[in-house]
């Protein structure tokens, strides 16, 4: 089991914390909040209680978000834009995904939110997008919203590449995107245009809603 009592977490959103493993710097422990699944459980309407808490739980559908079609061909190009997976592992403070942890010289990446509230919407990450999206429907990775927070910049000699580091996996409400290319092009291709918007929100002050 790993010891995470006391480790200050590098980043932590509303469902998880994140910890630099303690015995592998190269690698991301995602833990979910203590308590978390019993709340959201309980403000669930009571249809969706019917549902098991496993449902819930963000490392479990990251998991099987890391098991769809287009991952299992294991090449580099597939790999190019997405930090790897590595299973579930005990923790002192709860079951974690381990995932690589995307660094550039020795500190962890920063991620696209940053980068645009510092630096706008520059040439250089205007072609990092491009090329990401590009890579998105080649080989129609399934993703949730790709938010600028949950991506990193990871930076080779002059280039930038994007990173998914959360929110892999598909929310379409019937899983035709899993089952057809037909409609996974069609859900990738809704996927970057609600990631154009959610950048043109940021950069504008967030007025508005998003969508």
């Amino acid at each position: 089991m790993i010891d995470l009592n006391g480790v200050t977490p590098f980043a932590e959103g509303g469902n998880r914390r994140c910890f630099v493993h303690p015995n592998n710097p190269n690698r991301c422990l995602k833990v979910i909040h203590s308590g978390l699944l019993q709340t959201i459980m309980k403000n669930k309407p009571w249809y969706k209680k019917l549902r098991s808490a496993e449902s819930f739980d963000d490392n479990l559908r990251e998991r099987d978000a890391y098991n769809q079609k287009a991952l299992r061909n294991d090449n580099s190009e597939t790999w190019k834009h997405l930090a790897k997976w590595y299973g579930m592992v005990e923790t002192t403070i709860g079951a974690a995904s381990e995932t690589e942890l995307i660094k550039n010289e020795n500190l962890v990446a920063e991620t696209l939110e940053s980068y645009l509230f510092a630096n706008g919407f520059t040439d250089e990450i205007k072609l990092s997008i491009e090329q990401f999206h590009d890579w998105l429907r080649k080989n129609l990775i399934l993703t949730k919203n790709l938010i600028p927070h949950n991506l990193v910049l990871k930076r080779v000699n002059n280039d930038i590449i994007i990173k998914i580091v959360d929110g892999l996996g598909s929310q379409a409400f019937i899983p035709l995107p899993d089952y057809s290319n037909f409609f996974a092009k069609r859900y990738v291709e809704r996927r970057i245009e609600l990631m154009m918007s959610r950048i043109r929100w940021d950069l504008s002050g967030r007025v508005g809603n998003w969508k």
